[in-house]
């Protein structure tokens, strides 16, 4: 297993709020990696669990939302830690966009 790809994401919408927003924007996670799409989602707390299936791989993802900020981790399979880098970018642009 490769080091999971983690993104913090502050904000100042408070914990009720930005959960509602990421809940809102459920459906545009699975965008983030390329040709993926979303096999399921879940919530545990405050903490978001989805599966993105992209290139013949299961991707097991999760957002921990806080009252400051959005963590989100993705655990890349070996065959997919060379993009690593590329996607890290890639959440730190959209990730934001998922609290407006």
């Amino acid at each position: 297993m490769t080091e999971p790809v983690t993104v913090e994401v502050p904000h100042k919408l408070g914990l009720a709020e930005a959960r509602r927003r990421v809940e809102g924007g459920v459906g545009k996670l699975a965008g983030w990696i390329p040709g993926g799409a979303m096999i399921d989602h879940h919530w545990d707390g405050d903490m978001l669990h989805f599966t993105v299936a992209a290139m013949g791989q299961r991707i097991a993802s999760r957002l921990d939302v806080r009252a400051d900020r959005v963590i989100a981790t993705v655990d890349l399979p070996p065959f997919l830690a060379l993009f690593a880098e590329k996607l890290k970018a890639k959440l730190a642009k959209e990730a934001p966009r998922l609290l407006d």
